[in-house]
């Protein structure tokens, strides 16, 4: 990556707390609220299911839900089996759908550098293609790499 001129001088600036990825670092602080949202992109809605998939202990999983809950994105809808009282399911909000390349990337850089061999699952869009995720300038264009980039400020 490349700094537009104004900021060359890494002395003179910083945006520090202001961050995105400091700000999703923050947000997805825990193994624990990963894999809960990873849970959510499974197909996971019920706390109990949370609780077992993840492989932590309730309240970790409940102060999880509660941190994507107030950060917009999961949110509860309640349910009601018959005879019972009514429960809550979780579900990805919209911004919780857009954390869904976020996910993608982190699972397709931890399949080519840290599996010994084939991964244990495959994303494939409804036609059995492989979906990958690149960093792109249009939807049809080559991949960008990070030297191919500039970075600039804005206020």
């Amino acid at each position: 990556m490349t700094l537009e001129r104004r900021l060359k001088d890494r002395e003179s600036w910083t945006i520090g707390d202001r961050c995105s990825a400091a700000k999703v670092l923050d947000l997805l602080s825990t193994k624990t609220v990963f894999l809960t949202v990873r849970e959510c992109f499974y197909g996971t809605r019920r706390f109990e299911d949370f609780v077992e998939r993840v492989g932590t202990s309730a309240p970790a999983v409940s102060r999880a839900l509660k941190q994507l809950e107030a950060a917009g994105v999961i949110e509860r809808v309640p349910y009601r089996e018959p005879g019972s009282r009514v429960r809550d399911e979780y579900h990805l909000t919209p911004a919780g759908e857009d954390l869904l390349p976020v996910f993608l990337s982190l699972m397709q850089w931890g399949d080519a550098h840290l599996q010994d061999g084939k991964p244990p699952l495959s994303f494939l869009d409804r036609q059995g293609r492989p979906v990958r995720v690149r960093v792109t300038a249009d939807a049809d264009g080559p991949a960008v790499r990070s030297a191919d980039l500039e970075i600039r400020y804005n206020r």
